[in-house]
């Protein structure tokens, strides 16, 4: 007989279940009607020099719900001789959309670069500072996806000059 999960992992179980609930390593919010609202995984949070935390499912909805970016991947980044930490965005724009706002014309990478770095500014005025995209690529290549189709945190998606357009 397979089992999947935690299924008779006594250890796994008593990791994972505490005080009767299942601690899944998301992190959410309940609002005033009740609702509970997924914000991110405890794995994926950011934390700036002043402990502030960011969640980059949090930034990337905002940057994803515009229709020219096809999709994104937020991360924080440290500069060398600097200890705070900054908040980058990979970006894989929607060409069709592009293509379709700039009335049929095949864009240039200087129009996608513009467009794009307007859907940034945007996002950022809906966005306390800390959590303020401060640099952007635009990546030529979709990110590589779990088997379930949602953007992988690890892995090749990771390394910023992989088949990407230059930094901003």
């Amino acid at each position: 007989m397979l089992c999947f999960g935690y299924y008779e992992d006594e250890k796994k179980t008593k990791e994972t279940i505490i005080d009767g609930w299942f601690h899944t390593g998301d992190l959410g919010k309940i609002d005033k009607e009740g609702y509970l609202y997924i914000t991110g995984r405890c794995k994926s949070v950011i934390v700036t020099k002043n402990g502030k935390n960011i969640y980059p499912e949090e930034v990337e909805y905002y940057l994803n719900d515009n229709p020219l970016i096809s999709e994104s991947l937020v991360l924080g980044v440290q500069k060398e001789g600097d200890d705070e930490t900054y908040v980058n965005a990979q970006i894989y724009p929607n060409i069709e959309a592009i293509t379709e706002y700039l009335k049929g014309s095949v864009p240039t990478k200087e129009e996608i670069r513009k467009l794009i770095s307007d859907a940034v500014s945007s996002v950022n005025k809906k966005l306390p500072n800390y959590k303020h995209i401060k640099n952007f690529i635009i990546r030529d290549k979709e990110f590589e996806k779990t088997t379930t189709q949602k953007v992988k945190r690890y892995g090749n998606n990771m390394n910023i000059n992989n088949n990407n357009d230059k930094k901003d």
